[in-house]
């Protein structure tokens, strides 16, 4: 619940079965959380391909439409902006009629080098019609020499640089695949139809499989591309190994609690960062109160390993949206108030530990701690279940410059005294590592909390960057 980064997109694959799009519907739904801005579904029914998609929320969109969606191929996106205006010609899947057939994407991530691509493409004689970065990707696929289908993807994905896990349809297949650093997620499950056949499903987060009743098998691996059609699934490596880079803001905050991200499951992360929250920044006090909802489990954490009483004392309003994501700045101010409200008996005379999962700008962080304080908190120390953000992320995350970020240009003493806490704690990068399962194996992307960006493209232009809102 901070004033911090714009939430990322969420993907949806479905090959072989008779309510495909029902089943991306859903699977949407589940997934809500990763944007508010714009949604839509692509199906084939093996001659057509069909297309809806609106501004707004995935129940609002979909339920009168579905029976315009037919097939048993689909795909879906939920999205908020990293790069492209907030319009609907940049809602996504998008889809082009070509020499490969009729193709459609969906894309969770950034290109970071999806500029120099474009301006490429438009020398070539390529038209565009949105801002995305995503269209650059169908581009490429058009322009490329190779014959079919999942050779010109394979063209394509070898040209692309930066953070993307894709999900393709075709009228007769899905492909999907990831970067090969993996630094968005992408599960794979299954479910069984009439017949015995088998239905694949992919998507950003297994909370989507669960809503459906699929069942998560596991992860498509980064650097590759699975292809399932007609002759059945097919797994191949499009790119050369390389370091993993997976998000670790994936398990700190982006996904649902109750799904598995990288393979590991994310309540479990959670709890950890809590835990050692706990250990490292402990503090005199009678209560420990969550943020909601994001910083939950962390708070469960640190309760259980402090032994200090575990209460919810801010309520959230759950009809409201996660406001952040919104575009508008006064919409986010104004959500504060509008989302969380504090339960006073649990409060009055209480020192209060109150737990969240990061702090950005700071000026939400701010407006809680004097919400606490104005419903009788007598202290109040703020512990943030990951490290300081000091640097934008270029990887999919739309963070704000690095001139917004409060701890690139402040110490925590000073970070203290505007948010107007009586003590704060910052989770220590070590212990993120451990919470996460990386401590020994460094598969995870730190960027935002170190500025050590894992791709040359980003290294070499991070400074001009900063500045814009690329992400």
């Amino acid at each position: 619940m901070q004033d911090k980064f714009h939430e990322e997109c969420g993907v949806v694959a479905i090959y072989g079965h008779p309510e495909a799009s029902k089943l991306a519907y859903l699977s949407l739904y589940a997934m809500q959380h990763r944007g508010q801005e714009s949604a839509g579904i692509c199906t084939s029914d093996g001659n057509r391909v069909h297309t809806h998609k609106a501004m707004g929320h995935v129940a609002d969109i979909f339920p009168p439409v579905l029976a315009n969606l037919p097939g048993e191929l689909a795909i879906g996106h939920t999205r908020y902006s990293t790069t492209g205006d907030t319009v609907l010609l940049n809602a996504q899947p998008f889809s082009v009629a070509c020499n490969k057939g009729k193709v459609a994407v969906a894309h969770n991530g950034n290109i970071t080098n999806a500029a120099e691509l474009r301006a490429d493409l438009e020398r070539r004689g390529a038209i565009f019609q949105a801002s995305s970065d995503t269209e650059v990707i169908l581009h490429l696929v058009a322009h490329s020499s190779e014959r079919t289908f999942a050779g010109a993807l394979r063209d394509a994905l070898l040209q692309l640089e930066g953070a993307f896990s894709l999900v393709f349809l075709a009228q007769d297949r899905i492909i999907v695949a990831r970067d090969p650093h993996g630094f968005r997620p992408l599960a794979v499950g299954e479910m069984e139809v009439s017949g015995g056949r088998k239905c694949y499903v992919f998507a950003s987060e297994t909370c989507a499989f669960d809503l459906i009743n699929a069942v998560y098998l596991h992860d498509v691996e980064p650097g590759e591309m699975v292809i399932v059609g007609p002759e059945g699934i097919t797994h191949e490596r499009y790119a050369p190994v390389q370091a993993l880079a997976q998000c670790a803001f994936e398990h700190v905050y982006f996904s649902r609690p109750d799904s598995i991200v990288f393979g590991r499951p994310v309540a479990e992360s959670r709890e950890q960062l809590g835990r050692l929250l706990a250990r490292e920044c402990p503090a005199d006090a009678d209560v420990v109160v969550p943020v909601p909802d994001s910083g939950v489990v962390a708070a469960i954490g640190y309760a259980s390993e402090s032994g200090l009483p575990y209460r919810q004392a801010l309520i959230r309003n759950h009809y409201v949206g996660r406001t952040f994501i919104e575009p508008s700045q006064a919409i986010r101010d104004f959500g504060v108030k509008l989302k969380l409200n504090p339960v006073r008996h649990l409060l009055v005379g209480r020192r209060v530990v109150l737990v969240d999962d990061s702090l950005v700008r700071g000026t939400t962080s701010r407006k809680i701690v004097r919400m606490v304080r104005q419903a009788g908190a007598r202290e109040v120390h703020l512990r943030i279940s990951c490290p300081p953000t000091v640097s934008p992320c270029f990887y999919g995350v739309d963070t704000p410059t690095r001139g917004e970020l409060i701890a690139s240009n402040h110490n925590i003493e000073e970070i203290r005294r505007f948010v107007e806490a009586d003590t704060l704690g910052y989770l220590s990068l070590s212990s993120l590592r451990k919470a996460v399962g990386d401590d020994e194996r460094h598969e995870y992307c730190y960027a935002c909390y170190t500025g050590d960006y894992p791709t040359d493209l980003v290294q070499i232009d991070q400074l001009a960057a900063a500045g814009q809102k690329h992400c």
